[in-house]
C-alpha cells in the first residue's frame, strides 16, 4: 500500500518526499528518452519581484498578463488563463495555444473576432502567442472567441490544439445563443485555418482534457463533471484518424469506459492495482439533446465513473489520466487527493500508478494535481489545484515528490492569503523552456534553468 504525503512528510518533515508506489510509478516515463532519477532541483528561492519562486538557477520571464493590451489590438489580454500547447514554428519560433476559462460574467472576456467566434454571448476562448527563437514574443492574438468554460484541451499529431468546453449549457441559458459543451481545434500559427467549428461528433459534455493516439488516431476525453454522478473517460473513433487540419470534422464514434464490476474509481486505493477485460460502450446520445451523457443509461451493467476526471496525456503505447480527487461526502466511493491512471489499449488493461496524498504544510506540494505533462528529460510535471500555496511539482522515476514553482501572488489578503492555481504546464519543442499559467491573476511564464 501506497504512503500518503501526509504520513511521510509528519515522519521526516522533508521538503523532497519518497513515496512508495509499489513500483507502478516507473511506468509513467515509459517512451521518454531517459528519466529524472534525482531528487529535483533543491529549494525554491523566494522571488524579490513576488511573482514566481524557483530553485537557484532558474529563472522566469513574464510573457503576458491579463488586463494588458493584445499586440494584436484586439482588444485586452483575457482572464483566467487555463489548458495551455506549445507548437513548434518557423525559424525556430514557438506558438502557444493558451485557454481562457471565462463564464459569461465576471472578468475580461475573449474578445469577439470576425470569422473566429462561435457565440458572441461566450466570453471564452483561446489566445495564440507567436515567440521568436530568443523567447521574445512577436505576437499576440485572439485564436478562437464565443466558446465558454475552456478548461483544458490536448495537442494533435498534426501540430494543432484541442480546445475543451468544460459546461454543458444549451442555448437559451446564461445568455448563451448556441449549445456548449464541444470540443473545438486551433491552429495557433493560422487560427482561420481552423476557425469556430465545434467538433460535436466528440460529444457535448463538461470536457476537460484529451490526448491523441499517435499510431491508430484515437482521441481518448475526460469528463470533469460538478455532481454525482460523475464524469466518465471517453473515445472517440474518428472517420479519418490522423487526418490533419479539419479531419475530425467528419465525425465518428463515441464511446465511454466501463471497467468491470468497478462502477467507481475512487474506490481503488492500491498502486499497482490492475483491471483487465476494459470494455468500451457506444454512447446512446452523444448530443446529450434530452439528458448528459453521465446519467444515459448503459445497460445492465452500467458504466463507470470518477470524480474529477482532469489531465491526459498520451506516453508510449497508454494514454495517462488523472482524477485530481474524490470527496465521500460529494457521492464519491471512497476520498482520495488525486490519482493518476494508465490505460493500455493493445491489453485493454488499466492501471493505478500513482496516488497523492494531502500536504501537511500549505508551502509544500501534494494534493488535487490538474494539468500534467512529461518533461522531455523523463520527469513528470503536474500543475497543483488545491489549498494553501500553490506549485508546479515533478515526480522523479524513483518516486520522490519535488517542488519546481511555487506561485507568489497573493491575491487574498495578508491575513488570509490566496494564491491563483496553476495550469497549462507545457515545454517548447526543444525541451529548453517550460511554459506555465498562472489562472489568477492571469499570467503567463516561460521558465528556463538546467532542466534535466
Amino acid at each position: 500500500m501506497s504512503a500518503t504525503r501526509r504520513q511521510i512528510l509528519s515522519r521526516t518533515g522533508a521538503s523532497v518526499a519518497g513515496i512508495a508506489f509499489s513500483g507502478a510509478f516507473s511506468e509513467l516515463f515509459a517512451g521518454s528518452a531517459a528519466a529524472s532519477t534525482g531528487a529535483g532541483y533543491g529549494p525554491l528561492v523566494p522571488d524579490p519581484a513576488g511573482l514566481l519562486d524557483l530553485p537557484a538557477g532558474f529563472r522566469y520571464k513574464v510573457l503576458s498578463r491579463e488586463g494588458d493590451p493584445l499586440r494584436s489590438g484586439e482588444g485586452r489580454v483575457p482572464s483566467n488563463h487555463d489548458g495551455m500547447g506549445a507548437f513548434a514554428g518557423r525559424r525556430g519560433r514557438v506558438h502557444l495555444v493558451r485557454n481562457h476559462e471565462n463564464r459569461v460574467t465576471g472578468k475580461i472576456g475573449v474578445p469577439t473576432v470576425e470569422g473566429l467566434t462561435y457565440d458572441p454571448a461566450a466570453k471564452g476562448g483561446c489566445t495564440a502567442l507567436e515567440l521568436d527563437g530568443r523567447g521574445n514574443v512577436l505576437g499576440e492574438r485572439v485564436a478562437i472567441a464565443g466558446t465558454a468554460v475552456n478548461c483544458a484541451g490536448g495537442p494533435t499529431p498534426w501540430g494543432t490544439w484541442l480546445t475543451c468546453e468544460e459546461t454543458e449549457d444549451k442555448a437559451g441559458t446564461n445568455g448563451y445563443t448556441k449549445d456548449h459543451g464541444f470540443i473545438f481545434e486551433v491552429d495557433g500559427a493560422d487560427p482561420r485555418r481552423t476557425g469556430a467549428v465545434p467538433l460535436t461528433a466528440m460529444g457535448r459534455f463538461q470536457h476537460e482534457a484529451i490526448a491523441v493516439d499517435p499510431k491508430s488516431g484515437i482521441v481518448y476525453e475526460t469528463e470533469d463533471a460538478f455532481q454525482h454522478p460523475f464524469g466518465l473517460f471517453y473515445r472517440f473513433l474518428p472517420e479519418k484518424p490522423l487526418g490533419g487540419h479539419g479531419s475530425l470534422r467528419a465525425g465518428g464514434a463515441l464511446e465511454a469506459m466501463r471497467v468491470p464490476e468497478v462502477p467507481d474509481l475512487s474506490v481503488i486505493q492500491e498502486t499497482g492495482a490492475s483491471f483487465g477485460g476494459v470494455e468500451w460502450v457506444p454512447v446512446p446520445d452523444p448530443q446529450a439533446a434530452q439528458t448528459p451523457i453521465r446519467l444515459q443509461d448503459f445497460g445492465p451493467k452500467g458504466i463507470t465513473h470518477a470524480q474529477k476526471l482532469e489531465g491526459c496525456y498520451w506516453g508510449g503505447r497508454a494514454v495517462y489520466f488523472v482524477s485530481s480527487f474524490a470527496r465521500a461526502k460529494d457521492g464519491s466511493g471512497a476520498t482520495h487527493f488525486g490519482q493518476v491512471w494508465k490505460y493500455e489499449p493493445h491489453r485493454r488493461r488499466l492501471t493505478l500508478v500513482v496516488v497523492f496524498g494531502p500536504s501537511s504544510d500549505i508551502q509544500l506540494p501534494g494534493e488535487s494535481p490538474d494539468n500534467i505533462c512529461l518533461a522531455p528529460g523523463g520527469g513528470l510535471m503536474v500543475s497543483e489545484d488545491g489549498d494553501g500555496a500553490q506549485h508546479v511539482y515533478g515526480l522523479s522515476r524513483k518516486g520522490e515528490l519535488y517542488p519546481v514553482a511555487r506561485g507568489a501572488q497573493n491575491i487574498g489578503t495578508p491575513e488570509a492569503p490566496e494564491w491563483g492555481e496553476f495550469a497549462g504546464v507545457t515545454f517548447s519543442p526543444d525541451g529548453q523552456t517550460m511554459y506555465v499559467n498562472c489562472y489568477a491573476p492571469g499570467t503567463t511564464f516561460a521558465v528556463t534553468g538546467p532542466w534535466c
